[in-house]
């Protein structure tokens, strides 16, 4: 049977076996934990607690702040430290509530759930919006407006995805492995929610085990089906998912609701498990901690809020002195300067590295090679859009369609002139999505 891709990508040094092998481990914060406000793309959250407060595992700490936005819950029981900016892994400094852990970890008593054949579609939804949970693959968008079409009888695909695609993470690799069951009962749970759709659990072939295990679980579920991806990135890009699993396709101004699909990350499904199931918010995340620099490599249950400095720690340390260190993997991530960070809903891996090889590279003149064109899965011309973007030419930029660029990186990666093909493209691309805003 052939395997589900897409046209373009590239197979970079994925660097999984450093921590694929490695069981989910619990860690328990030892000092401070800090809870960003915005961990969601959206308003912030809006404290509800003051300094003093003594607060409980479990309790909400913020309530969302606008229609867009998401809750925020204490992890940990303790004292309300201060409500103040704290630095996050971005560089930003952002308004955050600070508990002292007691270590105790005393939790609130949750409210008894519905079994989920009682539930209707706006109790599900509503445990799913309070309970905080939003895309944790990384874009941080509030799950409760993702799985609220305006035509839900129009949705004929809810997509889980599975390929965890980005070089050396192994967090969702894990969850699969231990976790399958919560994996495949929080997409029953989505499913719940569209009358029309059938599910699928889409996962790369360089996860056999993971396929053989989720596709012994839904032998019997006639809405549910596993589908294997050809492992290449970024095969787990929104997009390219869609189009490898359905054969439909969306640009930069569609959503999958418009081609009637609902995509969501292993671990955000997990969580819709937790809250509508077990009626518990989302309080926790694996994070795997992995790189050449790092002494034992992990994957981490980690209490949302924790310090990196701790995951560290709880890793070995550093066994050689890290050149680079990397919030979420080498292709989308982003490099931190400092580890006295929170993790956050997002956070899905810390990578260090003992190279910075893209610090090492030495620019070059354009060759015409054409390699960038050729992996591009937008199917756009990146040398184009990246000498427009240079040069501010917006309407050169429009008119070539550097909007349905994906940022993924695989044209820097390809070009043999070393040019920063994706960070010209991502700077133009922000300039116009914030005259796009600031228009409305």
């Amino acid at each position: 049977m052939a395997k589900l891709t897409f046209v373009g990508g590239i197979h970079p040094y994925d660097g999984k076996d450093l921590s694929k092998d490695k069981p989910i481990k619990t860690v328990l914060p030892k000092g401070e934990l800090v809870y960003p406000l915005s961990q969601h793309i959206g308003a912030l959250a809006k404290p509800i607690v003051n300094k003093g407060d003594h607060v409980l595992t479990g309790q909400k700490i913020a309530e969302a702040g606008a229609f867009v936005s998401a809750p925020i819950y204490a992890t940990v029981s303790g004292t309300v430290k201060a409500i103040e900016p704290r630095r996050v892994v971005t560089g930003d400094n952002v308004m955050s509530i600070i508990i002292e852990n007691d270590e105790k970890y005393e939790e609130v008593e949750y409210e008894p759930v519905k079994p989920l054949d009682e539930m209707t579609k706006e109790e599900i939804i509503e445990r799913i919006k309070e309970a905080g949970i939003v895309g944790m693959g990384g874009a941080g968008f509030p799950t409760f407006i993702k799985l609220s079409p305006k035509e839900p009888d129009k949705i004929d695909f809810v997509i889980a995805n599975c390929a965890e695609c980005e070089p050396y993470l192994t967090s969702d690799y894990r969850r699969m492995l231990e976790e399958p069951e919560k994996l495949v009962e929080g997409l029953k749970v989505s499913l719940k929610l569209f009358d029309n759709a059938k599910g699928i659990l889409a996962v790369e072939d360089n996860k056999p085990d993971c396929i053989e295990i989720l596709k012994n679980l839904v032998k019997d579920e006639p809405r549910i089906s596993v589908k294997t991806l050809r492992t290449k990135y970024p095969q787990g890009a929104e997009r390219q998912l869609i189009f490898a699993t359905t054969g439909r396709k969306i640009n930069s101004s569609m959503l999958p609701a418009d081609v009637g699909c609902v995509v969501n990350n292993v671990d955000t499904i997990v969580a819709i498990y937790h809250a509508v199931i077990e009626g518990k918010p989302l309080m926790h995340r694996i994070v795997t901690v992995t790189g050449d620099a790092i002494a034992e490599p992990q994957n981490f249950i980690v209490r949302i809020g924790t310090n990196y400095h701790e995951l560290v720690e709880e890793a070995g340390g550093f066994q050689k002195e890290p050149v680079k260190i990397v919030s979420g993997g080498p292709m989308m991530g982003f490099a931190i300067f400092d580890l006295d960070v929170p993790t956050t809903k997002t956070a899905s891996a810390l990578l260090c590295l003992t190279q910075d090889a893209v610090s090492e590279m030495e620019e070059g003149p354009c060759i015409n090679c054409g390699r960038c064109v050729e992996v591009c899965p937008g199917r756009v011309v990146p040398r184009l859009l990246a000498d427009y973007a240079q040069n501010y030419n917006e309407e050169a930029f429009l008119s070539h369609d550097g909007m349905e660029c994906c940022e993924c990186g695989c044209c820097s990666f390809i070009c043999p002139a070393k040019r920063p093909l994706t960070q010209m493209i991502k700077s133009m691309r922000k300039m116009q999505l914030a005259k796009k805003k600031s228009a409305k």
